[in-house]
């Protein structure tokens, strides 16, 4: 394999496995919130407290994926100056700002309200103790959308000026109205949405498949992850057919690969604004990603279709093939948002930022060798960590409720009101949310 191979693979093989933790955070964190929303203004003690464990046993599950995922966003960035110096020096001056941004937000914000929320259970009035967890989720979708920002740049420079072979920021209302960011945010956000509810329906049903106690919690999470991964995943079609104008207008070889039409055309066209070259991406990849992305996400849609409509009665859960039908359906929701990503940056090829700077010449001067050491160590460790989170996250939901950790510790005794700096008006203890 070549130096630029041997990139790619590294870039590649690291965005997409940090991709599979970053779209079950983005898809589980706005439902349990709303689970922890629906157990604070909950009357009924019993329903409360059901609805309690609900939101810990789901919570503990997102914690895991995040604190775990986390790691692997942490060397992300560094990739662009370790083997994509070339993209740097060309378009740092535009896109810096919202990687920092979104570094920002996800590192230092997101974190800290995830950490406030996880701590606060018994400690923190229940009104506040909610808001942090939304604010956890508003906080996940705007890295998000940093992110798309400075990658929709790269699918479609907008809003900057060429000085000295930089491109410089010169309206920022334009990178922020992208519509290469915008379309695929709604895109990726009904995807994440999809993801979460498939994950909570699919893990719900196993556990009926198999016998549980716990059936008013598994019930109330089941029906959310139907109603929720049924819309979304009808929703993210959708939006999926809405982005073909956007990349027929940006994109014309994507366009055209992807609908078999007019390369010879487009190859001759963009040979003759850009010089020699061929113009045109792996079509096998493309092909290949996409139909594998429509295949899963109408499968999907179907399915969550028909188990809304067996919700009555129970009846989706008093057949066991159909519910380990459910449960199977997880993994190939995140094998669809792959599709996804490889569809979109592949497509993008031989481009690194569309138009304006190919892959060979964004590549940094690296040895073969180095190269070869960093590709095998990166997808080594990613790959480790990759299994290490399925594997705690597989643990605890086959173990249920019962093992759940998050929010079992106790008030401490200065927590407490009446004690040595808390309340002295309420002898009782602190509620658990």
């Amino acid at each position: 394999m070549s130096a630029v191979d041997l990139a790619r693979l590294q870039f590649a093989a690291t965005t997409g496995i940090h991709w599979l933790f970053v779209i079950l955070t983005m898809g589980l964190v706005p439902l349990v919130a709303l689970m922890h929303t629906r157990a604070v203004f909950t009357r009924d003690p019993a329903r409360r407290a059901v609805r309690e464990r609900m939101t810990r046993f789901w919570g503990q599950l997102y914690v895991i994926n995040y604190a775990v995922g986390i790691v692997t966003g942490l060397v992300m960035e560094f990739q662009f100056g370790l083997s994509w110096s070339g993209l740097s020096k060309f378009a740092g001056n535009v896109f810096g700002a919202p990687l920092a941004l979104e570094t920002l937000i996800a590192f230092f914000a997101e974190s800290t309200f995830l950490g406030m929320w996880i701590f606060g259970w018994g400690r923190l009035h229940r009104g506040v103790h909610v808001t942090l967890i939304w604010l956890v989720a508003l906080t996940a979708y705007a890295s998000g959308f940093w992110i798309l920002i400075a990658n929709g740049f790269m699918q479609h420079p907008v809003g900057y000026a060429v000085r000295d072979g930089a491109a410089y920021l010169t309206d920022f209302a334009a990178l922020l109205t992208n519509s290469s960011a915008l379309v695929a945010l709604a895109h990726i956000t009904l995807a994440a949405l999809t993801t979460g509810g498939v994950f909570l329906l699919g893990i719900s049903a196993w556990h009926f498949a198999r016998g549980t106690e716990e059936t008013e919690l598994f019930r109330g999470s089941l029906r959310l992850g139907t109603w929720v991964s049924m819309l979304a995943s009808f929703f993210v079609v959708v939006i999926g057919q809405m982005q073909m104008p956007v990349i027929e207008r940006t994109q014309p070889m994507k366009y055209a690969v992807l609908t078999d039409s007019g390369v010879a055309e487009v190859q001759r066209r963009l040979v003759a604004q850009h010089g020699p070259g061929d113009y045109v991406p792996p079509e096998g990849w493309i092909h290949l990603s996409m139909n594998t992305m429509s295949i899963i996400g109408n499968t999907v849609s179907t399915l969550t279709l028909v188990a809304v409509v067996l919700l009555w009665k129970d009846r989706l859960v008093r057949r066991r093939p159909m519910a380990y039908l459910m449960t199977a359906m997880i993994p190939f929701t995140f094998v669809a948002s792959v599709g996804g990503w490889v569809v979109r940056e592949v497509g993008r090829q031989p481009w690194l930022v569309y138009g304006r700077l190919t892959v060979e010449d964004a590549l940094s001067h690296v040895s073969r060798s180095s190269l070869v050491f960093s590709c095998a160590l990166f997808i080594a460790i990613f790959l480790a960590l990759a299994a290490t989170n399925w594997t705690l996250i597989t643990r605890f939901a086959v173990r249920g409720p019962d093992a759940t950790q998050l929010g079992a510790t106790e008030p401490l005794p200065d927590d407490l009101p009446g004690s040595p700096g808390g309340g002295a008006d309420d002898k009782q203890p602190v509620p658990a949310f």
